[in-house]
């Protein structure tokens, strides 16, 4: 990156946010592909264009709009372990979490259930299971909703747990939102990390509701193919006595920091969420420039 594009960049962080335009992209031969996401590697929010970090955020808290999300926790094993920054193909895997996907070849199980990878314990460092489970969503910020669609992959520790003092992991977030009739895209949530956490965790909790005229907006981005794929699972896959090499099936994202898998929670009842409107002033709009990009 050009040092005067850093400066640009640095002093107008919304520039990011615009997106390429159709003769960007067709010039520069979609450079800018493999699409954008949220990281939370590190406990820390980042922006990950192209699978390049370009710029990470301060708060300890981030403010979004969820515009698509899988019906089902997905899962994916390696057989020597997941290894950061090595291009590698699972053995097993499975976007529903119940059962393989049609395309493995080698599945270490008929079900996810009563698959010995799944247990808790049978990770490398006995702390985990060795398939790893993760949900997959597409958010938007609520400052710029027509602007760029961002998967956010979250790790099973923020997936699963109990409500604390009003913030829930994400699973039991949408249950509470479900059972007082509010869909999650018609609320922005406020996403924040728990700092009691030895590992990257993040709790939600509704911070506003969505503007009426953005309304139309999230919609048409969650029928977008940004927001689709951002919540396919998609896994990098070769043939056996093949070398490694991108074939439909691509591995598209970076999974977060291994942890403990918590247990499915059935959803519960809870206090419905306050009617009055709460303040849009605290919405996040501000990408801090990653040093020595």
């Amino acid at each position: 990156m050009s040092n005067e594009l850093a400066v640009l960049m640095q002093n107008n962080p919304a520039l990011v946010g615009t997106g390429l335009d159709e003769d960007t992209l067709a010039v520069s031969g979609g450079a800018g592909g493999g699409g954008k996401r949220i990281s939370i590697k590190g406990g820390v929010f980042r922006k990950v264009v192209g699978g390049k970090e370009i710029a990470a955020l301060e708060d300890r808290h981030m403010d979004v709009i969820f515009v698509k999300m899988a019906h089902k926790a997905s899962r994916t094993f390696y057989s020597a372990g997941y290894q950061e920054g090595v291009k590698a193909s699972p053995v097993c895997w499975s976007a529903n979490s119940e059962a393989p996907d049609a395309e493995v070849q080698n599945p270490q199980s008929d079900k996810c259930k009563s698959c010995p990878q799944s247990i808790k314990g049978s990770s490398a460092t006995g702390q985990g299971a060795a398939c790893r489970l993760s949900w997959r969503t597409a958010v938007v910020l609520p400052n710029d909703p027509s602007g760029d669609v961002m998967q956010l992959v979250l790790p099973a520790t923020s997936c699963f747990g109990d409500e604390v003092n009003g913030k829930y992991p994400f699973r039991p977030y949408i249950q509470m939102l479900a059972n007082n009739n509010v869909s999650a895209g018609r609320v922005i949530t406020k996403m924040q990390f728990d700092m009691t956490s030895p590992v990257p965790k993040l709790l939600f909790s509704p911070t506003a509701i969505v503007p009426q005229e953005d309304i139309d907006k999230v919609i048409a981005q969650s029928t977008g193919a940004a927001a689709v794929n951002a919540v396919k699972l998609t896994v990098f896959h070769r043939d056996e006595g093949q070398s490694q090499k991108p074939q439909p099936k691509q591995r598209e994202f970076v999974e977060e920091a291994a942890s403990p898998e918590p247990k499915l929670q059935e959803p519960k009842q809870e206090p419905a969420v306050p009617t009055d409107k709460p303040d849009l002033s605290n919405i996040v709009n501000k990408w801090a420039k990653k040093k020595g990009a």
